[in-house]
């Protein structure tokens, strides 16, 4: 009578790990949630990017920004993390049709962090007003667009 129920609760937990798996499964690299992109049209001057403790962070898969801009104010810094072990080579530029176009605009401080993977590092300040492009070297595709408000 006891394996009843055991067996119910194996079936239900195997159940929802299936649906999580399908989840994972279903979600888009680069894509940001509805949340997100809600914040980023109200016109907020927080960033959607910016994590629940505050600051403006931006995390990083395997081969990609978690998305693919953030607005921060003039002077602000942004927080790049790093979520799994893959190494990345942050710099100013940009992918173009699969060609790394390396570049610094006028004003924006000079990037080259490199990153070991699970690791955090903070780069800016950003002190000049305007858009400006990072990408990963490593990574073919990784963009990440700084506006400065």
């Amino acid at each position: 009578m006891e394996q009843k129920p055991l067996r119910l609760l194996w079936l239900v937990l195997t159940a929802l790990a299936l649906m999580s798996l399908l989840l994972v499964a279903c979600t888009r690299p680069g894509t940001t949630s509805s949340t997100a992109a809600n914040a980023s049209s109200s016109g907020s001057s927080s960033s959607a990017a910016s994590s629940a403790s505050g600051g403006n962070t931006v995390k990083m898969d395997a081969t990609s920004f978690e998305v693919s801009s953030i607005t921060i104010k003039k002077g602000e810094s942004i927080t790049l993390v790093d979520t799994v072990a893959v190494p990345h080579i942050i710099q100013n530029g940009s992918w173009v049709n699969g060609t790394a176009k390396p570049g610094i605009e006028p004003g924006a401080p000079k990037i080259d962090v490199q990153f070991s993977g699970n690791d955090t590092k903070q780069i800016g300040p950003f002190t000049t007003a305007g858009t400006f492009k990072l990408y990963c070297t490593i990574h073919q595709g990784m963009n990440l667009t700084v506006i400065v408000k």
